[in-house]
């Protein structure tokens, strides 16, 4: 079946046709207006005035070394999320052409809403797994460092998309066309820079029921114990109000990891998790602590040796 290409994007080189790329300046100027927002309101709403580095920064504030970080990661990413993509599109295109029982045409209107909802969904089951799998946690986690939430925070992206190639692979099983695929989560990307900000308080309440939102996506980046693990949707929140993961805002999160790395080098930022994964397999007593440390929740930990069973949960 032949492939449907938008037109103005076929005279281009295939590297140039990803969305994101042509919103790369719209993020950048988003953020110089964030930014310069944040410069001029900070001393007002801090109340006593507020320095580059305070522990309790004010809603919206942007620190430079922090935002610098979260910059440099994403211009990385774009490399590496390409490479990712590349190697993805290999294996697609055989799923696709050798394996799906049918190929949906992408002419059609609701091959779009296959695709875009089923990345939407397997998006949601991706990003919980990253929050509860410690080997996938060490992927995500580095987008969850930064103590401030700003546009620039969106920026802050692993550099290791191999958890979430392979997880849209029911797509391309289902006939919808790879490169519309990659185009969908490419819309998934681009719709979620603008709700990493301080500055959008809660929109209607239609909207928020349905989409994610700046408050709902505050709520995701929150250290505090009631905000832990709660909305992990990339467009759609509904997913979180069905599968019991969805917790409104309540009051202004602490963002940033319960543990926090204190560092701007965009290394250490990415790879410290998994050097902390590889001293706990090296001290590990056998398999079953092994795995634990690979394939358990972030943080983990054996029972005590000498420590009693529990008892079986009983109704």
């Amino acid at each position: 079946m032949d492939q449907v290409v938008v037109p103005f994007l076929d005279v281009l080189p295939a590297p140039m046709r990803d969305p994101v790329l042509f919103a790369i300046p719209f993020f950048l100027l988003l953020l110089a207006l964030e930014w310069t927002a944040a410069r001029r309101l900070a001393h007002v709403e801090a109340g006593e005035g507020w320095e580059e580095g305070d522990r309790r920064p004010p809603p919206g504030a942007f620190h430079t070394p922090d935002a610098r970080a979260s910059i440099s990661m994403g211009l990385v990413s774009i490399a590496t999320m390409g490479a990712w993509k590349f190697l993805a599109l290999l294996g697609y295109v055989a799923i696709y052409a050798y394996l799906a029982p049918w190929h949906l045409p992408a002419d059609r209107w609701y091959t779009w809403v296959i695709a875009l909802v089923g990345v939407d969904l397997l998006f949601y089951v991706y990003h919980r797994m990253a929050h509860r799998v410690q080997v996938v946690w060490a992927t995500h986690q580095a987008h969850h460092s930064s103590e401030y939430f700003n546009l620039a925070t969106a920026l802050r992206q692993k550099w290791n998309n191999s958890g979430e190639v392979l997880l849209w692979i029911p797509l391309p099983l289902l006939g919808v066309p790879p490169w519309l695929v990659f185009f969908s989560f490419s819309i998934s990307l681009i719709y979620q820079f603008w709700i990493h900000t301080e500055r959008i308080g809660k929109l209607p309440a239609p909207i928020e029921f349905v989409f994610n939102t700046p408050s709902h996506h505050r709520v995701h980046h929150g250290m505090d114990p009631e905000y832990l693990d709660k909305n992990y949707g990339g467009i759609l929140i509904i997913w979180d109000r069905l599968f019991g993961t969805f917790c409104e805002e309540k009051f202004r999160p602490r963002y940033g990891l319960t543990k926090p790395v204190d560092t701007y080098n965009i290394w250490r930022l990415q790879t410290h998790e998994y050097l902390a994964i590889a001293r706990d397999v090296a001290k590990a007593r056998n398999w079953r602590e092994r795995l634990g440390y690979i394939f358990g929740p972030p943080g983990w930990q054996p029972a005590p040796a000498g420590a009693p069973t529990p008892a079986p949960a009983r109704d």
